[in-house]
């Protein structure tokens, strides 16, 4: 397995292609490329870090700590903070950057060292090549032993998160607090285990019933937030007699709920009912990505305001959030970005507005469920398949991927990221993963059978090419 670079990050598995010589080099590339940016090169670059429960992430931050503090940055250490709270705190810190040692959704044995720009943004692909530039050509910048950096530590961020939050014209807590609220919270042993129930009781929602919040790290199943890895939680949340459930990834930027009869809201659908109910509010246009939902684009039109769609990976999304002066945007994965607070996708905020518009939703439907409240949105169904690379390279993956567009004349195809195919009630979208070696298939449709039955074939299409399949 090799190291995987995007602008995601610097990702692998632990002791095999995340080492602590590739660690060191990465983390004194960072340091580098942080000093050469720097205006004022009198003053030392501050740099932010923070990592989820893993039970490698204190070992890779101490050494990546140490690493910049030798190269002349000051570190401030949130230790454990979520990946949207390390992004906070790195402009309310006037910090140069920041780094979060996260695998985010990937299993316990990977981890991964995120990297943010003094906006406390993912790195743009422009800036990720210049990094990797630096690590190319070791064109370190060590400091001398009289310019070495200091690490102090700093554990009041999840508390300042949740105030930024609470802050937001659009919460009304009493609001929320007066549906009295039975709410199960499943943190997957990550980042969250302690923010997300803290921020759920400051909204108003005092009943909360914790699953895998003790912190350990030591995921209870499969990270990712997707309906087959949630079947335990959803058995409890019929047991616990909750009235939804509250999912998120180890590093909490992503959000899945899952409604009072064990069906899921449907993460597609987390961004979708959110912005729906920011548009209320505020005008503007909305984003996503290009394997997203096209209910977006739904109540885009419902309010009259623009859809945009950019290449997967939210460092994409946000830059076209800012060229478009889009209100809110974010990913089909359950990351809501909302511009008010950040610019980074945040399970933390995506909770309070996804539970501030189920609160205004019952003011017209007096004790509604959540399974209810799903029908108000476009019905589309996605399916969401992968297959790998096989002996395949990538740079021979874009002439398969054009041969495959020409089989499909009738179809809207965009060669932006991968490719994507757009039927007139359908969609399909082809792309390598930024985070594995796999090409992701996503297909959208009215129904579960066309949705698979798409996916399905274009399947087929590309593992005939790249598997020599017959």
């Amino acid at each position: 397995m090799s190291l995987m670079i995007s602008v995601s990050g610097i990702r692998g598995i632990v002791g095999e292609s995340l080492t602590p010589k590739n660690l060191t080099a990465f983390a004194m590339a960072f340091a580098s490329w942080i000093l050469r940016r720097k205006d004022d090169r009198t003053k030392r670059p501050r740099i932010v870090i923070g990592r989820d429960t893993r039970p490698t992430g204190k070992a890779i931050g101490d050494l990546v700590s140490n690493v910049l503090v030798l190269c002349g940055c000051d570190v401030i250490d949130l230790d454990i903070a979520t990946t949207p709270t390390v992004e906070i705190a790195v402009t309310s810190e006037c910090a140069d950057g920041g780094l979060i040692i996260t695998a985010s959704h990937n299993p316990v044995a990977w981890n991964a060292l995120k990297m943010l720009n003094h906006l406390g943004e993912f790195l743009t692909a422009t800036e990720v090549d210049e990094l990797l530039a630096i690590a190319d050509r070791e064109q370190f910048c060590p400091a001398g032993w009289d310019h070495i950096g200091a690490i102090t530590h700093d554990d009041r961020y999840d508390d300042l998160h949740i105030e930024k939050i609470l802050q937001l014209s659009f919460v009304d807590t009493a609001a929320i607090a007066k549906e009295q609220f039975r709410v199960l919270v499943d943190c997957v042993e990550g980042a969250g285990y302690a923010v997300v129930p803290k921020l759920c009781r400051k909204l108003g929602m005092e009943h909360i019933v914790p699953v895998a919040c003790g912190g350990s790290g030591l995921f209870p199943r499969n990270p990712e937030p997707i309906e087959e890895n949630l079947s335990a939680t959803i058995a409890g949340l019929k047991v616990s007699g909750c009235d939804f459930a509250i999912v998120v990834d180890p590093d909490v930027d992503r959000l899945a709920l899952i409604c009072e009869d064990g069906t899921l809201f449907g993460e597609e659908y987390t961004l979708v009912a959110c912005a729906d109910f920011y548009l209320k509010k505020h005008s503007g246009a909305v984003a996503n990505n290009l394997s997203s939902s096209r209910a977006l684009r739904d109540i885009a039109g419902r309010y009259g305001v623009e859809c945009y769609s950019a290449k997967v990976g939210e460092a994409n999304v946000i830059e076209l959030m800012k060229e478009k002066s889009v209100v809110i945007g974010g990913e089909g994965n359950g990351g809501i970005i909302l511009p008010e607070l950040h610019y980074g996708r945040d399970a933390l905020v995506g909770i309070a507005l996804f539970v501030q518009a189920f609160t205004h939703w019952r003011t017209t439907n007096p004790n509604g469920s959540l399974s209810a409240f799903r029908k108000e949105f476009p019905d589309y169904v996605m399916s969401k398949q992968k297959t790998t690379l096989g002996k395949t390279d990538r740079s021979s993956l874009e002439n398969i991927l054009t041969d495959i567009a020409l089989q499909y004349p009738e179809a809207e195809s965009s060669a932006l990221d991968g490719l994507k195919l757009d039927f007139s009630s359908s969609w399909v979208h082809l792309r390598p993963s930024n985070t594995e070696p796999i090409i992701r298939i996503y297909s959208e449709a009215p129904s579960k059978e066309e949705a698979e039955a798409l996916a399905d074939t274009l399947k087929r299409d590309i593992e005939k090419r790249t598997q020599g399949h017959e």
